[in-house]
């Protein structure tokens, strides 16, 4: 797990940190004893499935809801616990909501200037910051003239403007097509470098955390199960649910035998767990590389091909080991290009061993 003191910076504070945060909705715990922090200039996603906490948590951060326990510190500031609660509007943040709640009577000049103090720096920092997410020339109309994605930059330039601590977003591209999605995510990530503003982001989209964050924190079931960078999450997941949420994965039940696992792909080290213990593998479908065998070639390593489908840039193979082994394992790989073997060629196997992952059983409850 990733230390979150490497992420202050070294002349400052935390842009935000909270130290043993609990939430309830009278019976039901919602938040519990979650501490993090997220450095200045940093982007960090909570990522989780829906009801996990990670929106609860972000608006305790946002000052949105008052814990039912533990601090939350913004730029060193006490804002939250021991007695206080500072209101959101003296946060020095800027939040970034789902619907992008723009004032549709004002122009979008008068959108993003809302929460500035009306001097003589007031013109100018609007339109820098409407320059800095590529909607300058967009200054005088109206947000219902404007597509969802320049809606959603012209909600990100209103956040950044008053040149906050934190900018806080609330699964910010859920409304946007898919295509629309990533030019967005693209424009939102380089506004927020160049600006060098601190992010807090809630999403349940994994490649989404992967595609923005410089740290990722997994939430379950309220707790943070995991956080580290997308490389430390992709490579070395802490369990299979974490390793599960980053994209589809193949799992193969197994025992543990002489400090190995043997299975119808192959056998895989164990040499840390107990003896006759029970594990899943966990393999992703990238793991897989597929030869074409003999037409007699049986045995562990070898499948049957079920159906091949092109998906553009790769190609996605059903597999089976009914036939091969006499064992149902069904499996899945994604190859490169357009690699189309036929429905019942026996495919040779070759696992990718730092992309399997030997769990304890108990690991995945």
């Amino acid at each position: 797990m990733a230390d979150s003191a490497q992420t202050l910076d070294p002349t400052g504070k935390p842009a935000v940190e909270l130290s043993g945060v609990t939430h309830r909705y009278g019976s039901l715990v919602a938040v519990n004893d979650l501490s993090f922090s997220v450095g200045p200039g940093e982007v960090v996603c909570l990522l989780g499935p829906s009801g996990c906490g990670k929106t609860t948590a972000l608006r305790i951060a946002a000052g949105l809801e008052v814990p039912s326990g533990g601090t939350v510190h913004i730029a060193g500031r006490l804002v939250s616990g021991d007695g206080v609660q500072v209101p959101p509007e003296s946060r020095r943040v800027g939040l970034v909501f789902q619907d992008y709640a723009l004032f549709p009577h004002m122009s979008v000049f008068d959108n993003v200037a809302f929460g500035l103090a009306k001097d003589q720096h007031r013109k100018d920092r609007t339109m820098d910051v409407l320059d800095l997410v590529g909607m300058a020339e967009y200054a005088k109309t109206f947000p219902h003239t404007l597509s969802g994605g320049q809606q959603q930059r012209v909600a990100l330039a209103r956040a950044l403007a008053p040149e906050p601590a934190l900018v806080m977003m609330d699964e910010p591209f859920s409304g946007l097509d898919a295509r629309l999605r990533d030019q967005v995510r693209d424009n939102t990530l380089h506004a927020l470098k160049r600006s060098n503003t601190a992010a807090l982001m809630v999403t349940h989209d994994a490649e989404e955390a992967m595609y923005l964050s410089d740290r990722i924190i997994v939430m379950r079931d309220g707790r943070l199960v995991q956080e580290g960078s997308p490389v430390d999450l992709y490579q070395r997941p802490v369990d299979p649910f974490v390793a599960a949420f980053f994209g589809d994965v193949n799992t193969v039940p197994g025992e543990v035998e002489n400090h190995s696992v043997d299975t119808p792909i192959g056998q895989f080290p164990a040499e840390n767990l107990a003896e006759g213990a029970p594990v899943e593998i966990v393999v992703r479908p990238e793991a897989l590389t597929l030869s074409p065998a003999a037409d007699q070639s049986m045995g562990p390593g070898f499948a049957k091909v079920l159906a091949s489908r092109m998906l553009g840039r790769t190609s996605l193979v059903h597999l089976c080991t009914c036939k091969t082994t006499g064992e149902e394992l069904h499996l899945h790989a994604r190859v490169p290009g357009s690699f189309l073997p036929g429905e019942g060629d026996i495919m040779a196997i070759e696992v990718d061993r730092s992309q399997a992952f030997v769990f304890p059983v108990a690991a995945a409850k």
